[in-house]
This record gives C-alpha cells, sequence and structure tokens, in this order.
C-alpha cells in the first residue's frame, strides 16, 4: 500500500460524502473508456464471418485455410489473455491498450494485402489475435475488480457486451462494403477505427482509484486510496505461476472445460460459420449479417441482465441454465435456416443473443470467489480455454462443411456439448479444496 501524507489527506477530502454526492465517481469514465476499447476491438473479430465467402470467391481458396486463420486468431486471443492481465497489473491498462489497437489496426489493413493464405494467417491470425487478445475479456474484469465494490456484476455484464456492440455497429457495415465494394476496403475501414478509438480509450483510462487520490465506488466513507499490489514477478511468470497454483483446484478445471464449450459454441462455431451456414441455405450474406448483428442486439441485453442476476443468484445456477438454453437451440438450427427470414429463426437469434456471453459474468465471479486477488489472471487462463475452444470449433467446423457440403454435424456435436457444460457447471464446489492466494 502506497498512501498516507498529504495524499491520504487529499483523500480524505475527496472521498468524503458530501463530495462524493455532487460528483461523478471516476469509475464511470474509466468504464466508458473500457467500454469505447472493446467496441473497436471487436470490429475485427466480428469481420471474418462476414469476409470469409467474398474472400473465397475472390481469391479462390478452400474454406478450411480461411478457417485456419481464422482459429489462429482466436487461439491467439485466447491465449494472449492471461498474460495481458499480468501485463496490466505490472505496466498498467493504458499502455496495454494502446498497444494492443494499434496492433489490431495494422493487421486489419495489411490483411487487405493478402495474396497467399499465409498473409492472411500473419495479419488476421498472428496480429490481431494478439491486439484483440490484449483487450480480452479479462480487461472488462481488471476494471470491475480495481475500481467498483459495488455492481462489479454489473459492470463486468455491461463491458462485456461491450463485444456485442461492436458486433452489433460493425458486421452489417463491413458485410455491405464486403458486397458492394470489396473486402480488401472493409480490412481498411476497421483498421481505421481502431484508430479513432485509441486516443480517447486512453485518455478516459486509469490503472487504479488511488492514482487520483480516490477509493473505488462503494468504498466505505472512511475508507483510504490503496494501489493494486504489484507483484515484482515478471509478467509472463507471474501467469504461469498463478496457472500453477489454480491447477491444483478441481474447480478451475470444471471453468476450463465449461467456458471451453462456451467458446466453441460461439466465437468458433456460430460467429465464424452462421453467415456461411446461411448462405449455403440460400440466404444472402448481407441478411445473414444482418441475423448475426442483431443476435449481438440481444447478446447487449442478455450479458448486462446476466451481470445484474449474478449480483443476486448462485453464478453455477445461472451457467447451468445458460448453457442447456444455447444446447436447445444449436439443436434446431439446421430446421431453421433457409433462403428467407422466418419468424422461427428469429426466435433462435433472440435466444441466442441473450446467451451470447451471458456466461461470462458468472464465470468472472467465480474466479474472484475461488481464486481471490489472483482472480483476473486466474480469469485469463479460463478466457484462454474460451478461446481454445472456439479455435477448434473454427476448424473442425470448415473441415466438416468441406468434406460433407453441410454443417449439421457441427451443429449436433456442439448441442450435445451444451449438455456437458451444463452439467459441469451445475456442480462446480462452493469452496475451493485449497485456496489460492499471491
Amino acid at each position: 500500500m502506497r498512501c498516507g501524507g498529504p495524499r491520504s489527506r487529499h483523500t480524505r477530502l475527496v472521498t468524503s460524502p458530501e463530495r462524493r454526492a455532487h460528483r461523478l465517481h471516476p469509475a464511470w469514465i474509466v468504464a466508458g473508456a473500457g467500454l469505447l476499447a472493446l467496441i473497436g476491438a471487436a470490429g475485427f473479430r466480428s469481420a471474418p464471418s462476414a469476409l470469409m465467402v467474398p474472400i473465397e470467391q475472390d481469391l479462390g481458396w478452400s474454406r478450411t485455410d480461411i478457417s485456419v486463420a481464422v482459429g489462429i486468431n482466436i487461439l491467439l486471443y485466447g491465449l494472449t489473455a492471461p498474460f495481458a492481465a499480468a501485463l496490466m497489473e505490472r505496466f498498467g491498462l493504458r499502455r496495454v491498450v494502446a498497444v494492443a489497437l494499434l496492433l489490431i489496426a495494422a493487421g486489419a489493413a495489411l490483411s487487405s494485402l493478402s495474396t497467399a493464405p499465409w498473409i492472411l494467417v500473419a495479419t488476421w491470425g498472428v496480429l490481431i489475435g494478439l491486439g484483440t487478445g490484449s483487450m480480452a475479456l479479462v480487461f472488462a474484469a481488471l476494471i470491475a475488480d480495481r475500481w467498483f465494490l459495488r455492481r462489479r456484476g454489473l459492470i463486468t455484464g455491461v463491458l462485456t457486451a461491450g463485444s456485442a456492440a461492436g458486433q452489433l455497429v460493425f458486421l452489417p457495415i463491413v458485410a455491405r462494403l464486403a458486397v458492394d465494394s470489396d473486402w480488401r476496403i472493409a480490412s481498411l475501414v476497421i483498421a481505421g477505427i481502431a484508430l479513432v478509438v485509441l486516443p480517447f480509450a486512453v485518455l478516459g483510462l486509469r490503472n487504479s482509484p488511488a492514482e487520483l487520490g480516490m477509493t473505488p465506488y462503494g468504498s466505505p466513507a472512511d475508507a483510504l486510496p490503496a494501489f493494486p499490489p504489484r507483484s515484482a514477478v515478471p509478467p509472463a511468470r507471474r501467469a504461469v505461476q498463478v496457472l500453477a497454483r489454480a491447477a491444483r483446484v478441481r474447480t478451475f478445471w470444471a471453468l476450463v472445460v465449461g467456458f471451453a464449450i462456451c467458446g466453441a459454441t460461439t466465437n468458433g462455431l456460430i460467429g465464424t460459420h452462421f453467415i456461411p451456414g446461411a448462405h449455403d441455405a440460400g440466404m444472402s450474406e448481407t441478411t445473414a449479417a444482418g441475423l448475426l448483428a442483431l443476435v449481438g442486439v440481444f447478446d447487449v441485453v442478455g450479458t448486462i441482465a446476466s451481470g445484474w442476476l449474478t449480483d443476486r443468484i448462485n453464478p453455477r445456477i445461472l451457467l447451468a441454465v445458460y448453457y442447456a438454453g444455447r444446447g436447445v437451440a444449436l439443436l434446431l438450427l439446421p430446421y431453421l435456416l433457409a433462403s428467407t427470414v422466418q419468424p422461427p429463426v428469429l426466435l433462435f437469434v433472440v435466444v441466442y443473443g441473450l446467451d451470447w456471453v451471458a456466461t461470462v459474468p458468472p464465470t468472472a465471479a467465480l474466479c474472484r470467489e475461488l481464486f481471490g486477488v489472483d482472480g483476473p489472471v486466474v480469469y485469463g487462463w479460463v478466457f484462454a480455454a474460451h478461446q481454445i475452444g472456439a479455435s477448434i470449433a473454427a476448424v473442425v467446423a470448415g473441415v466438416i462443411r468441406e468434406s460433407s457440403g453441410t454443417y449439421t454435424t457441427a451443429w449436433f456435436g456442439a448441442a450435445g456439448l451444451c449438455v456437458v457444460a451444463a452439467v459441469i457447471s451445475a456442480g462446480i464446489a462452493r469452496r475451493s479444496a485449497a485456496p489460492v492466494t499471491s
């Protein structure tokens, strides 16, 4: 703790009930800047789904070739997350977010030069995977943990919904540009958006309330500021050490398996292959992109509601319900896709949207409950499992489509995995067998 002297006296003035009643707590400004950054980073994560068919038609590459680039993107997005959490703890939110947005812009711009699959892998896969991974949902969990004592579940839900909002805002635009103009133009537009978001995110983000001589939102009136613990261990080593400690706890593996299935059935399968699958059924790409964007609309509602519910209901129950509902929706999907939009597919969109990343607030809450101060980094590893599952699903679904001509086996297989996730989540223990601490 680095407090005392003049800083403590200043804090008593700033955090007094009278002053707090007449000013906006900076936690809300930081949350707003984080939301904007997540929306900007979400732009290219939604793009591969809309650009897959145009690239396939323009360059003559196979669905598998493009799926490999998407799979590497998703994999690095997940594997970067725990190290990004440790980097943010060591070097601060602003520096890591600034570098991440620059990587996203570079990857999106350079992807327009692709003339061979390996270039798409290097840009879509490596650069954008590392950039988006550095701003993965652990970023949202870190803001909620550092800046809020009250409303943590709600804030986690709102920030998580930023990814869905990015999909909502950018996906129809990307699809329209790819169809009416060129997929390369769509990539350049996304690069520009990342650069526009950069200064706003950097100016609004702060590493901790103590930097401003304040305490987190919802702190007692007499609380004094305290800087978050800063480990002397290098970020990469800390991430690995936390993994080693967490791996000895059985509930960690329950969270890992459940979230891997979550990733497989969202980013990996629907996020990557819904538009191509709908196109196979005769639906236009722009119409399918509109449906996927509509998933994003309901995802915003569902994730914020899930955050609110996480503050009030056992997160294990929430996870079991979410996964079970998703499994039913996937089981019905092969019978719903058609050349035109019918009410049943709209019902699928609503259900899947409400459920899309509603799993994040309860999962983050369980990491915080079970692993204490290691919670954000543990969540980074759990999220890595989410993206490993998504990466595998993105590639496997592409191979299934290439070999069988349809996605039916992929839809049914994912439905079965959701049942497994529901059962595992319902059985997560209330406490760790061996508490994990730094």
